[in-house]
């Protein structure tokens, strides 16, 4: 038996971690100072995300500590998730309607003196412009987080990491042919093994949707949601698989259009325009590929086509084909799955937060393991920046004390005070609140947030920065108590 298979509990957070507390319980590994080392990481990173493990960390001791945990042998990127994990599932037992289960793969890029340590670099590496002291190295992740019909994210669900053993363009020019590898042999075979963990995870398998890119169009996984009683939603490619070829997308447009419907999306250059959509759909018999047709047996699909009507000639129209095995009856039933799709963008958001936010790529470790523990974390440090977002838009009404610690209200509240009292507004003070969204405006402001009239809802960006001035200025208070005495 394993160390990690001889499981002790070992979950001590600080008092200005509560949040810590949730994100770990279900953590168990073979020695109890691992699990109190984690909070500690969870702690100091979710404090200050985007500064570097000696920032985070303060001081020598606790950066040691942090690097022997990284690079412990009994730790990994499942032991660290399992208490997110099961917290995730809480968080989905205490919702009602579906739970949306966003699944996408990223690639973090290093540049190493011995990238073989990570994993070869399988396209264009970022060097910002700069003379590179080593080579391209990759580290790529398959994650799958849960969501709420709102856009609350409930947090990871399953997570997948692997390296490349070589450059696409080394790679050896008599391989087989794709269709002759078997699917498990396939790194596309992480979307089927994600859907069955995030499945089981959930634990209720009619409740789950699960929303994929183009990457996904594939027939194994339709057949193993169907063997899971699981849903699915993905974004199709135009290859026809129909008897009747009316799946093509000339047959699409031949169709009626059922509905219509407006969407606001944000261009290349980060303009929001508007867009009305054409909305087709129909029932049919998916074959599946020619080669797998005397194993796999067809299914019954319906396909949503949503299409731009009349998109500005300098903007690339608006073309969606998605194909679900949920059922599509009416108008309302495809405008559901439109806008539920629309929300597959998250979890490019939640990559963002990991690489921008935690600046995931800037880290020194040199080997794939250390970096993958690293990452791990991050994404439970992520997720709290994404959730304390969309919660404060999606649940306006939800309480200070389910995201914050009481000492983060405490200095909210006497921050705003301070600044009310030196303004010459005689409107109130927007604190203390009995509800979550001013909290999480104070915080903003403290990354930079105006808060005028017209501002749209701060974003993950401000919450981050904002999050870590709080923890600067939570470290004042403290050290002033100390030398004041009260």
């Amino acid at each position: 038996m394993s160390k990690l298979e001889e499981r002790a509990p070992a979950i001590e957070t600080s008092d200005n971690a509560s949040w810590v507390a949730g994100e770990v319980a279900g953590c168990k590994f073979s020695d109890a100072r691992l699990g109190k080392r984690l909070s500690k990481l969870l702690d100091v990173i979710g404090a200050s995300p985007g500064k570097t493990l000696p920032g985070a960390c303060r001081d020598w001791a606790n950066t040691k500590a942090a690097y022997r945990f990284l690079s412990n042998e009994d730790v990994n990127e499942l032991a660290i998730l399992a208490g997110h994990f099961d917290a995730t599932r809480d968080r989905a037992r205490l919702t009602s309607g579906p739970v949306l289960v966003l699944h996408d793969t990223t690639a973090f890029s290093y540049m190493r003196s011995e990238p073989e340590l990570v994993g070869l670099s399988g396209g264009a590496t970022r060097n910002h412009g700069q003379a590179s002291k080593g080579r391209a190295s990759e580290r790529l992740m398959h994650s799958s987080l849960a969501l709420t019909s709102q856009g609350v994210p409930l947090g990871l669900c399953a997570i997948e990491f692997w390296s490349r053993s070589q450059n696409k363009d080394d790679a050896d020019t008599k391989r087989p042919r794709a269709r002759d590898v078997p699917i498990e042999q396939k790194e596309t075979f992480r979307w089927l093994k994600n859907l069955q963990g995030a499945t089981q995870l959930i634990g209720e398998p009619g409740r789950c949707v699960h929303i994929g890119d183009r990457e996904s169009d594939i027939f194994e996984l339709f057949t193993t949601a169907k063997r899971l009683e699981t849903n699915f939603l993905v974004r199709s490619g135009f290859h026809n698989r129909t008897h009747e070829g009316r799946l093509s997308r000339d047959g699409l447009k031949e169709l009626p259009v059922r509905a219509l419907h407006r969407v606001e999306l944000r261009e290349a250059t980060g303009a929001i325009r508007t867009a009305l959509l054409e909305i087709r759909y129909c029932r049919a018999e998916v074959l599946a590929p020619a080669n797998k047709r005397q194993t796999l047996a067809p299914l019954e699909l319906t396909f949503v086509f949503a299409q731009e009507r009349d998109a500005p000639i300098d903007a690339t129209p608006l073309e969606w084909k998605l194909v679900t095995n949920l059922e599509v009856a009416c108008e309302a039933d495809a405008i559901e799955k439109i806008e539920w799709y629309a929300m597959r963008w998250k979890i490019e958001t939640f990559h963002k937060i990991l690489k921008s936010g935690c600046k995931a790529e800037d880290a020194k470790l040199r080997t794939a393991q250390r970096l993958t523990n690293l990452i791990a974390v991050y994404c439970v440090v992520s997720w709290r920046i994404f959730w304390l977002t969309m919660l404060a838009r999606a649940e306006p009404h939800s309480k200070p004390t389910e995201a914050l610690t009481p000492e983060e209200i405490k200095v909210l509240d006497a921050l705003t005070l301070q600044a009310k009292a030196k303004s010459k507004s005689k409107a109130p003070a927007a604190l203390p609140s009995p509800y979550l969204t001013p909290y999480i405006v104070a915080i903003a402001k403290l990354g930079g947030y105006l808060a005028r009239n017209n501002d749209p809802a701060p974003g993950n960006t401000l919450i981050w920065r904002g999050l870590t001035r709080l923890t600067d200025i939570l470290l004042g208070a403290e050290l002033m108590r100390e030398v004041m005495g009260n």
